[in-house]
């Protein structure tokens, strides 16, 4: 009994643990945005009324439950492959179980949701912190000037020890996290204890009342929903670390609760006192507590703007694997972490978006109208994604999927068309951020599909280049010689040059080709697919999932135990480096094909990304035009 009663003990705790875990990684970006969803919907005090403001917390309340609490905590968590979340995942799962080729049109659909990402990881950074500094106004006015230059010493530093990684801060988040939504939830508490009317805006036909008294301000009351919504995609994306437990406990115990009381709490502070409206937020607090609770806001809009970040690294990490992006140099920043990884490049890239966006949009009311375009549209894809792979994979009935992503299709298509609206207002910048992404990654794949092609006719088939060793054998040198290749049924032109320049062929000779599969992680015991062929030459395909890297030295080591042994200090690797030209005069795609030739010249070198010895590798130049 003691055993038991320990063990379930210790199951508690680890489980209590997660929770608070993902308090401080999952719910950063949802849980600040009370610093300015409320606030952006009064101009002036003359536009605080109670019809509008019981309309607009209606709004947001049922936004939550409908689409945070409903379609991502209680059904776009069932949809999980192998336990991962995300848009690339899901991507990968719906290309899994809709094989028809009226399906083509899915990855670039979900690519692109992938690319609005990166815009909400320019954004998020740049609002929050902005959103959290510009509360020093409220004690201190004459600090105004300062607000653009400490919002940008804070993200500076913020992308600076990126570099360093996030494991020793990382025990911080949950618990920081958790002071903030405990405070933001006493704030609402006390003023709702002093106008407990307010929690009358429940019911939805206050909001729905407003939009139809309003239609000319539709844009902005959506907006403002919109924007009490974001980093609800973050739930989905971060269930591999915490897995559908923690983060299900987390909102609906602590994370709803303390938004509800808070959101509720500044609009009983605006009936109370319309002066408020120019930061209802931190008008909640006391005077003497305005100074804290910046300290505090900066900390949380940090951490949400952390998460963001971090996820843009694991998205660009997921999509390298998967061939979607050229391959760049990841860095692992935790010995026992094998999720916290840096993307220097991706890191400069933000960090000079991120610091353009301040300096140009300057306040977080600017920010608003360009922040909920990338939200809307990642969302909306992600409920087209998840009704394939439920119908096709889960086997949902038709009877269930419809009535259930017809209310979530007709609330995403009303938010996209609304923000689509705000395109001239700012909206039109994560545009370009998400434009700029995918038509870098889908003239990669573009790219690797004309070189695989270009190689598939000038290789001859494997078979054929053995039959050719019958009439006349090479001499044999001893050790292993291993070729790196993209087609194990082809010769690859490494192999092909060695033999034409030495006449030498390895006693022993292995073509290896690692393949990405559609799953995030593959077991060692399914990792290697091994054909023993005449000649003693041998292919090996060694697989991994999207979310592993390849590490070809362990995989030899597995090689061993399918009867297959490796001697590093006996092996060669040959590795083809062939270098992308194109035509010298104009003609149709120069453009693209110009980009793909500069991404393959910015790729990491094949030696380093699959972490072979270097001092063990021989490598073979050419060029191929495209």
């Amino acid at each position: 009994m003691s055993v038991a009663v320990e063990r379930g003990r210790t199951t508690a705790s680890i489980s209590h643990g997660l929770t608070l875990a993902a308090l401080g990684v999952v719910y950063g970006d949802l849980g600040t945005s009370p610093l300015y969803a409320v606030h952006i919907c009064f101009e002036d005090p003359a536009s605080v009324s109670p019809p509008r403001v019981f309309g607009i917390l209606s709004l947001i309340s049922w936004a939550l439950i409908l689409v945070v609490t409903i379609k991502y905590v209680a059904v776009l968590l069932r949809a999980d492959n192998q336990g991962e979340g995300g848009i690339i995942a899901l991507t990968a799962l719906a290309l899994r179980v809709a094989r028809s080729p009226k399906f083509r049109w899915i990855l670039p659909f979900g690519l692109f949701g992938a690319a609005l990402f990166y815009g909400d990881g320019v954004l998020t950074p740049a609002i929050s912190v902005l959103a959290a500094v510009e509360g020093l106004k409220v004690a201190t006015p004459a600090i105004e000037p300062y607000i653009i230059p400490l919002a940008l010493t804070l993200l500076i530093a913020l992308f600076v020890v990126q570099r360093h990684g996030t494991g020793r801060v990382g025990s911080f988040f949950g618990p920081i996290v958790g002071v903030w939504f405990a405070t933001i939830a006493l704030l609402g508490a006390l003023e709702i204890i002093r106008s407990p009317g307010i929690i009358q805006a429940l019911d939805p036909r206050y909001g729905i009342a407003l939009l139809l008294s309003e239609p000319a301000h539709d844009t902005v009351l959506i907006g403002a929903v919109v924007l009490a919504i974001t980093g609800a995609e973050a739930l989905y994306a971060d269930m591999g670390h915490f897995g559908p437990g923690p983060i299900r406990r987390a909102w609906l115990r602590f994370v709803f609760p303390a938004l509800l009381l808070n959101y509720f709490g500044q609009g009983a502070l605006l009936l109370a006192d319309r002066t408020t409206s120019g930061n209802p937020f931190y008008m909640l607090s006391p005077t003497w507590a305005v100074y804290p609770l910046v300290v505090l806001a900066a900390a949380a809009t940090v951490i949400a703007s952390q998460a963001v970040i971090t996820g843009a690294f694991s998205l660009t990490r997921q999509a390298v694997q998967l061939g979607y992006l050229p391959r760049l140099r990841i860095l692992h920043t935790s010995e026992h972490e094998v999720g916290q990884v840096y993307v220097p490049v991706v890191n400069t890239i933000l960090l000079v978006a991120v610091a353009a966006t301040v300096i140009s949009f300057r306040t977080s009311d600017a920010l608003a109208a360009a922040y909920g375009l990338a939200v809307t549209g990642t969302m909306i894809i992600t409920t087209v994604l998840a009704v394939i792979y439920l119908r096709l994979g889960a086997g949902w009935a038709v009877w269930r999927l419809l009535p259930l992503f017809g209310l979530f299709a007709v609330m995403d298509i009303g938010f996209l068309g609304v923000n689509l609206l705000k395109i001239p207002e700012g909206g039109w910048f994560p545009l370009v951020i998400g434009g700029v992404a995918y038509s870098g990654m889908m003239i990669w794949i573009w790219g690797r599909g004309r070189i695989a092609a270009q190689r598939a006719s000038d290789d001859p088939l494997l078979f054929d280049f053995l039959a050719t060793l019958q009439s006349g054998a090479p001499q044999s040198a001893p050790g292993t010689g291993v070729y790196m290749t993209a087609r194990i049924d082809h010769a690859p032109a490494a192999l092909r040059h060695k033999l034409r320049l030495s006449g030498v062929l390895h006693e022993r000779n292995v073509l290896i080709n690692v393949r990405t599969a559609d799953v995030p992680r593959i077991a060692d015991a399914d990792r290697l697919e091994i054909q023993h062929l005449d000649h003693n030459f041998h292919t090996a395909t060694i697989s991994y999932g999207f979310f592993e890297e390849p590490d070809v030295p362990h995989a030899l080591e597995l090689c061993r135990n399918a009867g297959l042994p490796f001697d590093l200090t006996e092996t060669t690797f040959y590795i083809g480096r062939q270098r992308i030209v194109t035509e010298s005069k104009f003609g149709k795609g120069l453009i693209i094909k110009k980009v793909f030739a500069r991404q393959s010249r910015l790729a990491l070198d094949a030696t380093e990304f699959f972490r072979i010895p270097i001092e063990r590798v021989v490598e073979f130049g050419g060029q191929i035009e495209i």
